[in-house]
C-alpha cells in the first residue's frame, strides 16, 4: 500500500509539472495580444501554485498544516479554470488549447478536493 502511495505522490507531481508546463506554452500564445498580458500572468501565478502548495505540504510542521497546503491548491486550481475560460472565450484562436488544459485542471481539481475531503474525514 505505501509503494502504491509513492508511486501515485510522484506521478501526480509529474502530472502537476506538466499541467504548469501547458499553461505557461498557453500564455506564450496570450501574451501576443497586449490586451490579455493580465490575463497570462494571473493564470501562470495560479497555475502554478497549485503544484507548488502540493510540493510545500510534504514541509509541514502537522497535519492541519498540510491540510491547509491542499486547500490552498485547491483555490488556486479552482481561480486557474476561471482565467482559463476566460482566456478560452477571449481567444477563439486559442479556444481547443484551453479547453483541454482546462479539462486536467478540472480532473486535478477533483483528485486534490478528494484528498481534501479524505483528510477532513468526510470521505
Amino acid at each position: 500500500m505505501q509503494n502504491d502511495n509513492v508511486k501515485f505522490r510522484i506521478e501526480f507531481n509529474k502530472r502537476l509539472i506538466n499541467f504548469s508546463l501547458a499553461v505557461i506554452r498557453l500564455c506564450n500564445e496570450i501574451r501576443k495580444d497586449r490586451n490579455l498580458w493580465a490575463v497570462a500572468d494571473q493564470l501562470i501565478r495560479s497555475a502554478t501554485s497549485i503544484g507548488a502548495n502540493i510540493i510545500e505540504a510534504r514541509a509541514s510542521s502537522s497535519k492541519l498544516d498540510y491540510l491547509k497546503f491542499f486547500q490552498i491548491s485547491l483555490k488556486s486550481a479552482n481561480e486557474t479554470q476561471y482565467w482559463l475560460i476566460l482566456t478560452k472565450e477571449s481567444c477563439p484562436s486559442l479556444r481547443a488549447q484551453a479547453d483541454k488544459i482546462l479539462s486536467e485542471c478540472e480532473e486535478i481539481s477533483k483528485i486534490i478536493g478528494a484528498g481534501v475531503l479524505t483528510m477532513k474525514g468526510k470521505r
